[in-house]
């Protein structure tokens, strides 16, 4: 399975981004999706998952950014609104082992190359 996500990019404070993950994979609508992001000098985090059950997000980005997925294209979105300096990051989407995967990183099985995510002051 590849992963290759898309969408990043230079943006001012307040402003907007979507980012695209689409999946090589097969039944890709019954796995977990999710994405994380590392900051320079920062462990990766997780930022927002879709699975069976439900959305989660970590509580910075919630109120602000909405994944989503469309499972006919194979592909999960991620939609940030309002951004904030402190959101710059290289984006990763994940796709999970299993349809249960959320806010823990090793519940998921393919990565992608991630996304450069930069928010100007």
């Amino acid at each position: 399975v590849q992963l290759q996500a898309s969408g990043g990019g230079l943006v001012q404070a307040g402003g907007s981004l979507k980012l695209v993950c689409v999946s090589s994979g097969r039944a890709f609508r019954n796995y977990a999706m999710g994405w994380f992001r590392q900051a320079p000098g920062k462990e990766r985090e997780f930022v927002a998952a879709v699975n069976w059950s439900g959305k989660f997000y970590t509580d910075p980005v919630q109120g602000r950014f909405t994944i989503s997925r469309d499972n006919a294209k194979n592909t999960v979105y991620l939609q940030m609104n309002s951004l904030k300096p402190e959101d710059t990051a290289v984006y990763y989407c994940a796709q999970g082992a299993s349809s249960y995967s959320t806010r823990d990183a090793r519940s998921y099985k393919y990565w992608g190359q991630g996304t450069q995510v930069t928010v100007s002051s």
